[in-house]
Parts: structure tokens; C-alpha cells; sequence
């Protein structure tokens, strides 16, 4: 369970998991089914320990001042001896969920519990990136901000130097990873079911059918939600919020948590601002009040506007990966060096 919306778990299914996949060199994938018959529905349900009866409530009510501070309070609202109606106000990271049947103490319990163990997979994904030189971007928006448009057109510019892999991320379908893999890159499709985000295991779960080459890009398409994925890290090097102008300035307001988190905002679909009301100079003021120094890109995917900067920011951070990964492999050889001399003077 999310314990920031309590959206739910399971029925998880990662493309090329539990079934003899390979990935051709065009990106293609050709897949049989298992034998042992595994079925679709994933095993990462949360329980909760124990079981209330009665009604009791938990309210989030985040309050963002205009200069990206959160405001804290707890209220306690007694509706009878069966109905307790708490309202908990969290300080740092998302706002907790309305779940029926949990005591505040319960849900903070379950949220770190949950995203405790996501972050020792977060932190494995992570080393795996670093070390293979790989440099992973967690892609975050709303619905429709074009990010899937986005990565065709970045994949098509960047495809011939640099070796590329995409995760996407969806509640159902495999439309986006169709997309991706029609421009000849490789692609794993992670239908959530009914959770509303990524999480680090699915990501780990899919670099296996998946497996980038070392010093490649990895872009993770997360589901279409401003709210959930901020607080949950896959082990990338960075997110990158996109914004389209065709939502509003008032955005990184309205979700902090999200921009907060992300080093870089992509102002998308800056095309269409001559027929969109929306204020790109206020927009960014508001990104920056939340993140100060957030780097911010406008682009048009369609277009091609402002897309040689995007491309240039991924190559650029795709060279620091592979300069990071070879100063390691020195230094390990430089220390395998030292030991083997040490042994040779003891003999």
C-alpha cells in the first residue's frame, strides 16, 4: 500500500519476468510464457499489523507558504467513543494517506517500514548504476505532459552515440513501450496495476530481462502522477520533473514534494505558449521558490525547440557517469596494484 495516497499493491506485472525473454538487438523482445505457470499478480503487498474496528480517521492537510515552508499542527477531533477523527500533519516528506482503520501511529509506522525497505533497494539499484557507469534518470510529470513524446525524440537524436534503455511505467498497457521500442531502443513495460507509482523493487525487478550496457543512458518513465512517485527513490542519479505549458504556472505550488525533489524541470510544449494562457517567468519562480537552483529547460518535443540543450544536459551527465565509473575501476587497480607489492615484499 502507498502510504501517501492509499493507493494499493499488487498485480504488478514487469514484461519478461518469470517467462524466457530475449531482447533483440533492434530493441525487439520476443517472450514465451513460463511452464510453472506464474501468474500476473506480484507479491509486495503490505499488511498492516494490526486490526481496528470502529471509525477512525487520518487527515493530511499539508500547508505550503508562498515561500515553499510547511506549516505543521495537529488537531485531535473526538466524535465519540467509536469515531476518533485525527488529523496528522507531516513535517517533512508527502503527506500521509486517509486510511480507515489506522491510528496515526500506525500509518508512520507502515510509511517507514515501507519506504525504508524501498530505499535499501533504492540504494542497491543505485550502486548497480554507479558501477556499471550507467546514468539513470527518473522521469516524473502529470498525465500528458509529454514525456513519452519526449524520450521518442531524445532517443531518436541520441540513439547512434550513446547506448540507451528505457523502463516504462504504467497502471495498464504496454502502448509506451511500443512507442519506444518502434525507434529501435530497448524498452521493459512495468504495468503498476493498482499502485500509482514506481517503486525500487519493480526497477530492480526489470533491469533483469532488461540489462543495460554499462555507460548507458537509463530513462524511467514513472507513471503520470505529481504526488506519489516524489517520495519513493529507484535509485536514479536524478528526477527530472516535466511541466507542460498546457497545465499551470501554479504547479510546483500546488505539488511541492514533487519539484522538490526533481534537479531538473522541462518546460514542455513551449510551442504552443502563443495559444495557452500561462506564465513561463512565473512558472519557474514558483519551481524555484520550492527547489532554489532547480535547472530548468524549455523544450518542445514536437518542434525540436530548445531540444538541443536537453540533449546536450543528458550527454554531459552521461559522461560524468562513465568518468566516475573509471576513476573507481583505477582506483581498484591501483590498490590491486599495492597488494600485490606488499605480498611480493613480505615473500
Amino acid at each position: 500500500m502507498c502510504t501517501t495516497c492509499g493507493c494499493g499493491s499488487g498485480q504488478t506485472r514487469i514484461e519478461g519476468e518469470h517467462e524466457h525473454t530475449h531482447v533483440h538487438a533492434d530493441g525487439t523482445i520476443h517472450s514465451h510464457p513460463p511452464a510453472h505457470g506464474h501468474g500476473e499478480q506480484g507479491h509486495d503487498h503490505a499488511h498492516p499489523e494490526h486490526h481496528h474496528h470502529g471509525h477512525e480517521h487520518l487527515h493530511s492537510h499539508g500547508h505550503v507558504h508562498a515561500d515553499g515552508t510547511r506549516h505543521v499542527h495537529t488537531h485531535d477531533h473526538a466524535l465519540g467513543p467509536d469515531h476518533d477523527h485525527l488529523h496528522e500533519h507531516a513535517q517533512d516528506g508527502p503527506a500521509h494517506s486517509h486510511a480507515a482503520g489506522l491510528t496515526a501511529a500506525q500509518m508512520v509506522r507502515i510509511e517507514r517500514d515501507i519506504l525504508g525497505a524501498n530505499d535499501e533497494i533504492a540504494g542497491r539499484n543505485r550502486r548497480r548504476f554507479e558501477d556499471a557507469g550507467i546514468f539513470a534518470l527518473n522521469l516524473v510529470s502529470s498525465p500528458g505532459a509529454g514525456k513519452t513524446t519526449l524520450l521518442v525524440e531524445t532517443i531518436r537524436a541520441l540513439g547512434a552515440e550513446l547506448p540507451l534503455a528505457v523502463i516504462e511505467g504504467d497502471q495498464q498497457t504496454s502502448f509506451d513501450a511500443e512507442r519506444i521500442r518502434a525507434t529501435g531502443c530497448r524498452a521493459i513495460q512495468v504495468n503498476t496495476g493498482k499502485g500509482c507509482h514506481l517503486d525500487a523493487a519493480q526497477i530492480e525487478r526489470a533491469l533483469a530481462p532488461l540489462a543495460p550496457a554499462d555507460d548507458s543512458v537509463l530513462f524511467i518513465e514513472n507513471v503520470g502522477n505529481l504526488v506519489c512517485p516524489s517520495a519513493f527513490d529507484l535509485g536514479e542519479a536524478m528526477k527530472v520533473v516535466v511541466l507542460s505549458v498546457t497545465e499551470g504556472e501554479d504547479k510546483p505550488l500546488k505539488y511541492p514534494d514533487m519539484f522538490a525533489a526533481s534537479s531538473v524541470l522541462l518546460l514542455n510544449k513551449v510551442d504552443l505558449l502563443p495559444h495557452v494562457s500561462f506564465d513561463v517567468k512565473r512558472a519557474i519562480e514558483y519551481a524555484r521558490r520550492v527547489r532554489p537552483g532547480i535547472e530548468v529547460l524549455q523544450v518542445s518535443a514536437t518542434t525540436g525547440a530548445g531540444m538541443a540543450a536537453w540533449l546536450d544536459w543528458v550527454r554531459a551527465g552521461a559522461a560524468r557517469a562513465r568518468e566516475r565509473r573509471q576513476h573507481t575501476v583505477e582506483a581498484l587497480r591501483r590498490r590491486i596494484a599495492e597488494l600485490e607489492a606488499q605480498a611480493a615484499r613480505s615473500r
